[in-house]
């Protein structure tokens, strides 16, 4: 029997699920890809926070699941990795992106969540910095500036990253650091949870060491959504003289 996979709905409450990796007949992105992000969740991100036409930007592009969505959804789009998965991703690191200031309308991105997978040889790669060296946050902090940067004003950037734990260093708690840097430049949105599918879950004996431990899996997802607010020009800004004399109108 062929498994069906259900049809797509929009998420209406702050804990999300998704039925499957992939929506649809194909794939977005690929599955052989570790650690891709569920299409299901971009799918949504998309519907809610962008229209038709609208410039899209992943700085971790990872297999190009962002770039597949926003196709689909009739976005334009620009995929960035350290590493390009594929012909359509620009070889970028993501604190420097070769896009222009204020030119984005929205921003997903999915960083590494400490050094727990190897995505590239690059030593500028930020997944081989582990969570428990504050270079990390700064490496992730370097990377939501350049996000401002590029993001147009009244424009959103999506965040979807999990917390850190191992039993030797303990709980790093990355995604309430991560919205205490994003509170810093951006207004918050929401917080989102996404229940975590991974492999590692639906294993007897990784649950019986949780509990022999005492410790806990990593059972979801952070998606935060936030908003670039530029301050409104003052008085005496809104006054100034644009090159040639003329007054810029209030």
């Amino acid at each position: 029997m062929t498994f069906k996979k259900p049809p797509l709905t929009l998420q209406t409450t702050t804990l999300w699920d998704y039925p499957s990796q992939h929506y649809g007949v194909g794939q977005q992105g690929d599955s052989r890809y570790v650690g891709a992000t569920p299409s299901y969740v971009v799918w949504n991100l998309l519907t809610r926070y962008t229209r038709a036409g609208d410039l899209v930007v992943d700085p971790f592009c990872g297999s190009g699941t962002t770039i597949d969505v926003a196709r689909d959804l009739g976005r334009n789009v620009r995929g960035f990795d350290l590493s390009p998965y594929r012909a359509d991703i620009t070889a970028a690191d993501a604190r420097e992106l070769p896009q222009e200031s204020g030119s984005v309308d929205f921003v997903f991105m999915d960083p590494p969540y400490s050094d727990n997978v190897k995505y590239s040889d690059d030593p500028r790669c930020i997944g081989r910095i582990n969570a428990t060296d504050e270079a990390y946050f700064d490496a992730l902090g370097a990377v939501f500036r350049e996000a401002h940067r590029v993001l147009k004003d009244r424009r959103y950037l999506a965040v979807y990253i999990c917390d850190y734990f191992n039993k030797k260093k303990g709980f790093v708690p990355i995604g309430l650091r991560c919205l205490e840097m994003l509170a810093s430049d951006f207004r918050l949105i929401d917080h989102v949870c996404v229940v975590r599918h991974n492999k590692s879950l639906k294993l007897g004996n990784w649950h019986k060491a949780a509990e022999e431990d005492n410790f806990y899996l990593r059972g979801f997802n952070h998606l935060f959504i936030v908003k670039k607010e530029l301050p409104a020009p003052s008085a005496g800004e809104r006054a100034a003289p644009r090159r040639g004399g003329k007054v810029r109108p209030s």
